[in-house]
């Protein structure tokens, strides 16, 4: 009976970060040296992934009637679980990372926000940029058109400042032109008119 109780408390355990989780990854861990496992076990941890081996049957059980259930199917052989709660990729990165220094270590399948991968597809996902690097790129690319049109707007403000400074002095002359031909034109008529009462 008290082993019965333990079983369930371990289904509930594993359900419960299944349920939890943004992505559960599955691996075969077979062959890694006690330093490797360790070395894994540690990386993961600090970045908020929860790695932990599991029965297979424990495993079954608990994610029966979840998104999870179809890895079913690769449930053989001793098989560790990597939980991300984060950021769905991250598990999945960080182990294909290890993978190249850890021969041994494999992907057998996982589901990444509900979709189901085999271990190829698991490797393509695992070479998805995180969302923090992806914001990253996007700012970085954005930044770049954003600064130089920035620049453009900014000599086009200093150019119109100027000609605007320019324009009104030449509507003034302009302005001014007339009335001082008008000037000219008045002083001949006024002294016609003189000489006319003078002529009477």
């Amino acid at each position: 009976m008290p082993d019965i109780s333990k079983k369930q408390e371990v289904v509930q355990e594993i359900r419960d970060k299944v349920i939890k989780a943004k992505s559960m990854v599955l691996v075969d861990s077979r062959g890694l040296t006690v330093l490797q496992d360790t070395k894994l076990r540690k990386i993961l941890r600090e970045a908020n992934v929860d790695y932990k081996v599991y029965k297979n049957t424990m495993i079954n059980f608990a994610i029966q009637g979840t998104e999870s259930e179809g890895l079913s199917t690769y449930l053989a052989g001793p098989t560790a679980v990597a939980f991300s709660y984060d950021e769905a990729t991250k598990a999945a990165s960080l182990i294909n990372k290890q993978i190249k220094d850890m021969p041994n270590l494999e992907f057998k399948a996982g589901v990444i926000e509900g979709v189901l991968y085999d271990a190829s597809g698991m490797v393509v996902i695992a070479d998805i940029p995180s969302r923090e690097v992806l914001l990253s790129r996007l700012l970085g690319s954005l930044q770049s058109p954003i600064s130089s049109f920035a620049r453009v707007l900014n000599a086009l403000a200093e150019e119109k400042a100027e000609g605007g400074v320019k324009e009104p002095v030449a509507e003034a002359v302009a302005t001014e032109e007339p009335a001082a031909e008008a000037a000219v034109t008045e002083e001949p008529v006024a002294e016609a008119a003189s000489s006319e009462t003078e002529t009477e």
